[in-house]
């Protein structure tokens, strides 16, 4: 059984059908990538997960549990977590307080020491920076906040929505080779990424996402070669 499994997804807008029987799935362990131009239903898919938008049709499976009977405050309970697109920090609080926020699920004052640490060690820059309101932070630094926050919910799987947007070629190497130890460490991850290129050369395997469809799906690195995928999103 995989970990996730989107099945006959239909979501809308008012009368407008953003999402048409999307169906998918991520297996524990792997790195998934969800490709595809602005406005194709990457993040709308990513919120009917995480409780944020009801599907009309179509069922949301995290290790066979119904998510959409659930309600959105509790999923992360379960063991999702969600880097939103824009990083959404809480900007009037300290890194210190952000980080912890990531945390109220967890009960263990222990076990949220402990990965605190592992958060510091993992973005020294956090914790040089852990006094600071996360407002002033530049865009890299948020970003590797709104991460380090899902990640101190101790996830079994995380969805990353764009988290290279905005970021300079240095910072988006960065936050990509953090993806990847990410997942080695053990984290399933769920990655919806403008930059197809980055974040086909991470993942195990990816989907193809076109105006609320899923019109190409495979593996990662023969997607990467194909000759519609590379003119469409690589510039090729």
């Amino acid at each position: 059984m995989a970990m996730l499994e989107i099945k006959n997804l239909q979501v809308y807008y008012g009368v407008i059908q953003a999402i048409k029987n999307v169906s998918f799935e991520v297996k524990e362990g792997e790195v998934i990538a969800l490709i595809g131009a602005n406005g194709a239903g990457k993040t709308t898919i990513l919120h009917t997960i995480t409780g944020l938008i009801a599907a009309k049709q179509g069922e949301v499976l995290f290790e066979g549990k119904d998510l959409q009977k659930i309600p959105a405050h509790k999923i992360v309970s379960l063991g999702i977590a969600h880097v939103p697109e824009g990083r959404r920090v809480f900007a009037q609080l300290s890194v210190y307080d952000n980080l912890l926020l990531g945390a109220y699920t967890r009960k263990e004052q222990g076990e949220i020491a402990a990965s605190l640490d592992n958060i510091y060690k993992r973005f020294p820059r956090l914790k040089e920076r852990r006094g600071q309101l996360a407002g002033t932070l530049s865009g890299g630094e948020q970003q590797m906040l709104a991460m380090g926050r899902a990640l101190m919910s101790h996830p079994r799987i995380i969805l990353m929505d764009e988290p290279s947007m905005g970021l300079s070629p240095i910072l988006v190497a960065e936050i990509f080779d953090i993806i990847t130890s990410i997942s080695k460490s053990g984290t399933t991850v769920l990655l919806v990424e403008q930059n197809a290129r980055k974040a086909l050369a991470i993942a195990d395997r990816a989907y193809v996402l076109e105006t609320g469809n899923i019109v190409l799906d495979g593996d990662a690195k023969i997607l990467m070669n194909d000759e519609s995928v590379k003119k469409a999103y690589l510039g090729e």
